[in-house]
């Protein structure tokens, strides 16, 4: 049985060994990942008001995690709600454990007064497109970045 549910503190570790999934090909490890700033940043979400870091759990197993901020509040748009990092298990894929999890990110979104989800996903990134597209997301934009 899948169950949604909020990270807990304590469970740090077990999240850094579900972000390895986001690395593997299409992805790739950011270059300036450190896995103890990254254990302080999901336990900064976990408490943080702003964010919720959401779990799957199947059968006493996490098989995916997304991660949810609200960032700004657009004076056109109103409060935005960021997905940060949606990944599930990749032999538990196309099950709807993805689905679960959006849909939970999107449902705490707008709890939290957001007027709008978005997110970024690398171009190579061609079956998750897929996925949000049959989710109903618009690709409505491009995306730029630099490193700093």
């Amino acid at each position: 049985m899948l169950e949604i549910r909020p990270a807990r503190r304590g469970e740090e570790p077990s999240l850094i060994a579900i972000y390895e999934w986001l690395f593997e090909p299409p992805g790739s490890r950011p270059p300036a990942w450190d896995q103890d700033r990254a254990e302080s940043a999901l336990a900064e979400a976990i408490d943080s008001p702003a964010a919720e870091i959401m779990v799957a759990e199947a059968g006493g197993r996490l098989v995916g995690v997304c991660s949810v901020y609200l960032d700004l509040r657009s004076v056109r748009f109103g409060s935005r709600g960021w997905v940060e990092d949606l990944v599930v298990a990749p032999e538990s894929r196309s099950g709807g454990i993805g689905k679960a999890l959006l849909d939970a990110a999107k449902a705490w979104a707008r709890e939290h007064g957001a007027t709008h989800l978005e997110l970024d996903s690398a171009l190579a990134r061609t079956d998750a497109h897929r996925f949000y597209e049959r989710e109903g997301a618009q690709n409505k934009s491009y995306s730029f970045g630099w490193t700093l």
